[in-house]
């Protein structure tokens, strides 16, 4: 397995990770037993969940890690004092010594939970530090994002990641359609993520194809074969329809959408806001839809790019069936697509207003993730040599869970999600149906007995001795995980607005252990 990007390879890191393993090297460490955590602090989007994603681009950059001779170069520029033999050690590192136990990429995470353990000699797990992060900052974020647009839109409606142009150059862009997807949406406009993943695409054409269009006179063509192959004079079909209907459109709009219909008449979706949605979009594109209908064809429907999206597509909607009365072909079932500038509060507005919108659009606000623009995944040391190690701070939110953990998701009767488990590694997990103390991990008197209907472990291996899964999990599959995932968590929990907060606690022996392990390595002040 390769990264899909180029890019991702050893010297996609710091400097100072280099600077340090020399350090390590020079000293006689390199291989000293590390166990490192990453795991994010704080839910992101103002929520109180996350979506894990970037697992597979991990698994590919651990598999592919090794320095060529042309890279080794470079790090000896940047490095020249470094004694030459610590080039040649470099040459010959790889991750095959690495052990990687993690949560299932989809799965709905929260913080303190590690979401990937790294075991193994010291240089290798702390050189690879961050690239592992940059492969599940973003991935994360973005996913999230896309499950809260999901939820916000609603299940039964269809989501559309057209966020290429605005996309933070053309890695962004290509990480962006793929996580989107991941996180619950159904197709995306960008060509090459979907011959690269499978992602279904989808598009229709912009303002400028109908503006390039000054009459009927730049029809070249004017026939169309029916769906039995008979050809038919179809600008004429079309100028009689619109007779029959009544009206005063744009001409120049009905040319634009009579090409398009006749290149993709088993495809056609109209933009109608160029000139005048109600007044000339809506109508012409009921013209040319009437018209394929009467040739057996199903037109697709129409997209919203500008103004009142609520009460646009109830007009529309009106629209297509009084049509139907009209002419005695029913394109009420049209599909109405809404685009522009669309984020969550657009969402949940047109969801209190109602609306007739089938389809949703979404880019800027989707791929930039402009609400949070970084999750803040972290990766720190928790034990070397086996012995524990704790980060301590006057932050309490930035104190590390020492030592390396199991950590189990348990269940209410209800088959929802009660709470995550942190527990010391190698303890007996929870057993379903007795009763087990959970603890806060900083607050000594927030504590819940919770007595679990079932118990699932949350981590697996999936890097051990130099080899991965035998067959990687498919997008597709990983989608249809966070869609379920989506129901298998208490919908308080997940509300996009004022949520529960979901608990991730600790047992009794991993709290007394990281609080013992906290008044050791604190530093007692004086005064006076």
């Amino acid at each position: 397995m390769k990264p899909i990007n180029d890019l991702v390879n050893p010297l996609l890191t710091d400097l100072y990770q280099l600077t340090m393993i020399y350090t390590y090297w020079k000293n006689g460490r390199a291989g000293d037993s590390a166990a490192f955590d990453l795991f994010f602090r704080k839910n992101p989007f103002g929520g109180e969940f996350a979506i894990f994603a970037g697992l597979g681009e991990v698994l590919c950059f651990v598999e592919s890690f090794a320095f060529t001779d042309e890279q080794i170069s470079y790090v000896r520029s940047l490095m020249p004092q470094s004694e030459p033999e610590f080039f040649q050690w470099l040459r010959k590192l790889d991750c095959s010594q690495l052990r990687i136990d993690a949560i299932r990429e989809g799965t709905v995470v929260f913080p303190r939970v590690p979401l990937i353990r790294v075991e193994g000699p010291l240089c290798v797990a702390q050189i690879i530090e961050t690239t592992l992060l940059n492969l599940v900052n973003y991935p994360t974020l973005v996913a999230t994002n896309a499950a809260r647009f999901r939820m916000a839109a609603g299940f039964d409606k269809v989501l559309l990641e057209f966020g290429l142009r605005r996309a933070q150059g053309p890695d962004g862009a290509i990480s962006a359609s793929r996580y989107c997807y991941m996180g619950g949406f159904d197709a995306t406009s960008n060509v090459l993520a979907g011959r690269l993943f499978g992602i279904p695409v989808r598009g229709t054409h912009a303002h400028s194809f109908v503006l390039s269009y000054r009459g009927l006179s730049d029809l070249r063509e004017r026939m169309i074969k029916d769906t039995t192959g008979h050809t038919v004079d179809f600008v004429e079909k079309v100028l009689h329809m619109r007779t029959t209907l009544g009206g005063n459109s744009n001409e120049e709009e009905l040319a634009a959408f009579i090409a398009y219909a006749q290149a993709f008449p088993e495809n056609f979706l109209a933009l109608v806001d160029t000139y005048d949605t109600l007044s000339s979009g809506v109508p012409n594109f009921i013209c040319v839809a009437t018209v394929l209908k009467s040739l057996g064809y199903e037109p697709v429907g129409i997209r919203l790019d500008s103004g009142d999206l609520s009460y646009l597509s109830k007009r529309a909607r009106r629209m297509f069936a009084d049509s139907g009365e009209k002419t005695g072909y029913d394109i009420s079932g049209c599909l109405i697509t809404a685009s522009n500038e669309i984020d969550e509060d657009v969402l949940m507005s047109l969801h209190k207003e109602g609306h007739e919108v089938d389809v949703f659009g979404i880019g800027t606000h989707l791929v930039t993730c402009s609400a949070q623009p970084a999750l803040g995944a972290v990766y720190k040391l928790v034990e070397i040599d086996g012995e524990p190690r704790i980060k301590l701070t006057q932050d309490i939110e930035k104190v590390t869970i020492p030592g390396r953990k199991d950590a189990y998701r348990l269940y209410g009767s209800d088959g929802r999600a009660i709470l995550d488990l942190l527990v010391q590694h190698g303890d007996a997990p929870p057993v379903t149906g007795k009763r087990v103390l959970c603890r806060h991990p900083f607050n000594a008197l927030k504590r819940v007995y919770v007595t679990p209907a079932a118990v699932v472990p949350l981590y697996a291996t999936v890097w051990e001795s130099g080899r991965g899964p035998d067959e990687p999990v498919t997008l597709q599959k990983t989608r249809q995980y966070v869609l379920e995932q989506l129901n298998d968590i208490r919908a308080d929990h997940l509300r996009l607005n004022n949520p529960t907060p979901y608990k991730v606690s600790l047992s009794d022996t991993l709290y007394g252990y990281v609080h013992d392990l906290w008044e050791k390595e604190a530093t007692i002040a004086e005064l006076g």
